[in-house]
């Protein structure tokens, strides 16, 4: 069968920026068999050298910043201010990651007072085997990191099935490991169908799927995997929250928030998509939020001065601009007057940010996904009130607390049903921490030390040394 190709549609202004090539289902197939065979020599290599060649990956990468970066504005429209920054954190990540490699694999000891010379006993971490990983375009590069570096450090060999929209990023990875001299097979990055994506996760040569993207996505590669005893790592999303109390720092917490809602046009799964404020505070942050928001300047993000870009697609601007109107035909107040922001085009990826109050969660804009630039900000008369309706949602990625009193950070989020609790911060990602997620938000581990029993399966080792 005859490739075929997919073109990149630029939301900048919605052309064709360029062209890949779709495998057919016979490359797939021999991907992973060579998958499969490189991996057998890969996880051979001595861990100090695997080590080793992921920190010439990270230099390689890091070569390219200027080119990477503009190439990421192309295709989902980030403005260039700011795309040079995902080059130098995926570097920065990478080396966290690369850094506590061997602490993380190294063999566990059993030592046992009054066997020792008798018995050698130890627990192994051991390579899965292929794993394959299926990122998403809103960080391209960091997203698909968390996964395909520790995959290769730990031993395995990695197959990219990288986001239609951002098919290039997988192919500039590809193109690093080989600069760095990855063995031919550990590292492809394939373009294919969704069809061909469903089969190989079938494929009984494939041993751990890592999946960033929708629920829906979520539950297609569960139910694909069902098949087969493997884990599969999923991150689904999120409706983080976050609760504002009076005691905050209310200057700088206006100005992380509205960062918070509005970088990348809120095309993060961690990006803050509610608000519950103290109403000793209320009126004063939601005057100086709405204040903050104003000094955005939406238009194209290859000029310098433009510090919110086009939403991916035509199609998740109207989507967010529904869940809009449908709140405020419901009774929400918006704040943000579109005509600000004279770039802002209905029918096209370029929307204005939105603030909304008198919201409530019978409102789909608190609590379906959102994944732009709107924001529900509610008033909340005590902790218990914000602690309920921040558990009222499907989701539980990422939630935050803005306060000066950390006892009290501490004592409410030990009742936060999320994956990370934030004290005065939000919308990051610390690589020494467990990036995880409960309910709808998904399941598994990525970065940390804990990273890397993702891609690692457990082997005991029990040696008697004295038989007589």
């Amino acid at each position: 069968m005859t490739p075929s190709t997919l073109s990149i549609i630029t939301p900048v202004d919605s052309t064709a920026f360029a062209t890949v090539q779709i495998s057919t289902s016979e490359q797939v197939q021999a991907a992973v068999q060579k998958a499969a065979k490189a991996q057998k020599s890969w996880k051979k290599v001595p861990l100090k050298q695997r080590v080793e060649m992921g920190r010439r990956f990270l230099e390689v990468f890091g070569t390219r910043k200027d080119e990477l970066a503009k190439e990421l504005t192309m295709q989902m429209g980030r403005p260039l201010r700011y795309t040079p920054g995902e080059i130098k954190g995926t570097q920065d990540r990478g080396k966290y990651m690369v850094d506590v490699a061997e602490e993380a694999l190294k063999d566990v000891e059993i030592v046992e007072a009054g066997l020792e010379g008798k018995f050698k006993r130890f627990i192994r971490k051991e390579a899965v085997g292929v794993v394959l990983i299926v990122a998403p375009w809103n960080y391209p590069y960091l997203s698909s990191l968390n996964g395909v570096l520790p995959s290769i450090i730990a031993g395995n060999s990695v197959i990219l099935k990288h986001s239609s929209q951002t098919p290039l990023c997988g192919e500039r990875f590809a193109q690093a490991w080989t600069e760095a001299g990855l063995p031919d097979g550990v590292f492809q990055c394939i373009h294919m169908s969704h069809a061909d994506t469903e089969s190989l996760v079938r494929n009984p040569l494939i041993n751990y799927v890592n999946f960033t993207g929708s629920v829906e996505g979520g539950h297609q590669i569960q139910k694909a995997a069902s098949d087969k005893f493997i884990a599969t790592g999923l991150e689904l999303g999120g409706k983080d929250p976050a609760y504002v109390r009076p005691d905050c720092d209310l200057k700088y917490t206006v100005e992380t928030l509205v960062d918070g809602s509005f970088f990348n046009s809120g095309q993060c799964c961690c990006a803050i998509e509610r608000i519950y404020v103290h109403a000793d505070i209320y009126d004063a942050f939601v005057a100086a939020f709405v204040a903050e928001t104003k000094n955005y300047r939406l238009g194209n993000p290859l000029e310098p001065e433009t510090t919110l870009g086009p939403m991916v697609k035509t199609k998740a601007a109207d989507f967010v601009r529904a869940q809009v109107a449908e709140a405020v035909s419901q009774g929400a107040k918006a704040h943000i007057d579109a005509s600000l922001f004279p770039a802002d085009k209905p029918g096209t990826p370029y929307m204005a940010p939105q603030v909304l109050t008198e919201v409530t969660h019978k409102m789909r804009v608190m609590t379906e996904e959102s994944f732009g630039p709107v924001v529900g900000i509610m008033k909340v008369a005590s902790d218990d009130e914000a602690i309920h309706y921040m558990n009222d949602s499907d989701f539980g990625l990422s939630a935050s607390i803005w306060t000066s009193d950390a006892d009290a950070a501490l004592r409410i989020g030990d009742q936060i049903e999320t994956g990370t609790w934030f004290m005065n911060r939000c919308d990051y990602l610390d690589p020494a921490l467990a990036w995880v997620g409960v309910k709808d938000s998904g399941r598994g581990c990525t970065l940390s030390k804990y990273g890397y029993d993702q891609v690692t399966r457990l082997k005991s080792f029990h040696l008697k040394l004295v038989t007589a």
